[in-house]
């Protein structure tokens, strides 16, 4: 009798491990934004134990997370609108020109992604103009980073070929070569308050660079996902004076192979507490909620997302 009791347990429990579906979220460097938010999103399904088991990983960000959730590596990434945009209708930058990429779903706007143009002090960087001719850190090759970078030059008339430099590292070497003076600027679409950005100014003098009124609707009418955003005084040391630039948005979005009932599951225990969510992190205390999560969503919406945003009211 006992040993059958432990050959039932034995199967049951083989059962319960096999109906587990195991979903990995794409997010970015280590010290962004993307990382903690995936993480936290991650740690809210173990813990709600509905059949799902999360985990994040860090990549290069938005362009590499779409292509690994093409290529069947992730079943859930992090990644700028305006980049799963490009990707979904073929278009507008070299990674998916001609290549669409139909198979991702949306499932949540979440905050601004601020571009932050960084100068070192001592590098005489005033404008965007005065990039020309110097060592500017543009992003991570695949990320959203690399993207706007090149779009913002583009509306002065630059482009990479007219950078000293232009260096294709993560935000986190970008980081340690300003550091070393072996940069003098650098491009970082991220959260408000970027820990990597404040880690920097603490220990290297630092310049926010501002884009110009003009250009910024000049960048928004080319490319729509851009609103102007100001940066304030005093979110990073030495910086007291309040920086205009543009913004785009981050999203959650998933593979559309995913089925309704898991992303509903999914929803459900990351967003279902509203409270417990925004503690992720602070850019979703301050910019996050279940009206907006739906507003302006360049690509489809998920199913299983939009049964949750109907049950919570959000949708009709």
């Amino acid at each position: 009798m006992r040993l059958r009791n432990m050959l039932l347990a034995g199967i049951a429990f083989l059962g319960l491990s096999l109906a587990q579906e195991f979903v990995t979220i794409g997010s970015g460097s280590t010290t962004g934004v993307y990382f903690p938010v995936a993480t936290g999103m991650a740690k809210l399904v173990n813990d709600a134990g509905v059949g799902i088991r999360a985990n994040a990983r860090s990549t290069g960000g938005s362009v590499a997370n779409i292509n690994a959730i093409a290529a069947g590596e992730f079943e859930m990434a992090l990644a700028q609108n305006d980049i799963a945009y490009y990707a979904y209708q073929g278009c507008c930058i070299a990674a998916f020109d001609g290549k669409p990429v139909k198979g991702i779903r949306a499932l949540a706007a979440l905050y601004p992604e601020v571009i932050h143009i960084v100068a070192r002090a001592d590098a005489g960087i005033r404008t965007v103009a005065d990039l020309k001719g110097k060592r500017v850190v543009v992003g991570d090759v695949g990320s959203g980073t690399e993207q706007n970078a090149r779009q913002i030059l583009e509306a002065y008339g630059l482009r990479f070929e007219d950078l000293g430099q232009a260096i294709r590292v993560s935000a986190t070497q970008g980081i340690q070569l300003m550091q070393d003076k072996r940069a003098d600027a650098l491009f970082y679409t991220v959260g408000l308050g970027a820990s990597a950005i404040q880690q920097l100014a603490l220990t290297t003098p630092i310049t926010l660079v501002a884009v110009d009124l003009g250009k910024i609707q000049a960048i928004a009418k080319k490319y729509p996902f851009y609103v102007g955003f100001n940066i304030p005084g005093g979110t990073y040391k030495g910086v007291e004076v309040t920086t205009p630039t543009v913004a785009v948005q981050a999203m959650l979005i998933a593979s559309e192979k995913l089925s309704a009932d898991t992303v509903y599951k999914f929803m459900k225990a990351v967003f279902g507490n509203q409270e417990v969510f925004k503690k992720i992190h602070p850019n979703l205390e301050r910019f996050f909620s279940l009206q907006k999560a739906v507003k302006g969503l360049p690509i489809p919406l998920h199913p299983g997302a939009e049964r949750f945003y109907k049950e919570v009211g959000v949708l009709k």
